[in-house]
């Protein structure tokens, strides 16, 4: 297994792996951060495509999807029924860009634009120079989250810690949502992936991977706080992240992963 490898990663993204992409993007209310997340996207990598996947969004959030991909030849949307948790929302998104052969590279991220889409070449260029998941870190050197206040940095990092402890991983940013991925790696984690709903799907995720064989990079980000909308964050959330990293603990000491 190899974990938490660094190398230097700062050229663009080669143009095919940059085409080669997806970008899976859940979202909840974020009808006035869509528009400006899709088009900052299209400008950092103008021939990815794009999965809005939508939670039935009661501020009209998928209705504003549809209107921009009826424009949009790169855009896609998935219409989903119930708010049922971002590991839900991403599985169902991964099921559906997986089966694209020609485009083998699939990114997740947020809609709130905490994770700034002018990262994603550096994202992807890890992968074209051997990475098989690269993680936008906010715990490795050059990576900040400059607009949190102390609690929710002592809770950030303290979930990490935990995990990364109880997990015996060096990956420093595991609750981190920022990743890219080759698609084999994420069709096997998906493959395992059965616990957490929630934020702790990150985890669960990372963890798989690993487990996998798979070669894991991360590369520092700046994490801004979102500038419209709501926070999803809630105790409900943590607690759940919390036990599911120790239900996989057991898992591996009864030889079930």
């Amino acid at each position: 297994m190899n974990q938490d490898r660094r190398p230097t990663v700062e050229a663009p993204a080669d143009a095919r792996a940059a085409s080669a992409a997806w970008i899976v993007l859940p979202t909840y209310n974020e009808r006035e951060n869509l528009p400006v997340v899709v088009a900052a996207i299209h400008r950092a990598l103008p021939e990815a495509k794009i999965l809005v996947v939508d939670d039935g969004s009661p501020d009209g959030t998928g209705r504003l999807a549809d209107e921009l991909a009826s424009t949009d030849p790169l855009l896609e949307v998935m219409h989903r029924t119930e708010k049922n948790g971002l590991g839900a929302a991403y599985r169902a998104g991964f099921a559906h860009v997986l089966g694209d052969a020609e485009r083998p590279i699939v990114v997740q991220m947020d809609c709130d634009l905490s994770h700034d889409p002018n990262d994603l070449p550096r994202l992807i260029h890890a992968l074209a120079v051997g990475a098989d998941l690269a993680i936008g870190s906010r715990y490795v050197p050059g990576g900040s989250i400059p607009d949190w206040d102390i609690r929710r940095r002592l809770i950030s990092r303290g979930g990490s810690l935990f995990a990364r402890t109880v997990l015996g991983l060096r990956v420093r940013d595991l609750t981190g949502g920022f990743k890219a991925w080759r698609a084999p790696v994420l069709k096997r984690a998906m493959a395992g992936a059965r616990y957490a709903q929630g934020y702790g799907f990150q985890v669960e995720m990372t963890w798989r991977a690993i487990r996998s064989g798979a070669t894991v990079t991360e590369l520092p980000i700046v994490f801004r706080d979102r500038v419209a909308g709501e926070s999803k964050m809630s105790g409900a959330i943590v607690i759940e992240a919390m036990l599911m990293v120790l239900r996989l603990r057991l898992d591996a000491w009864r030889g079930r992963v």
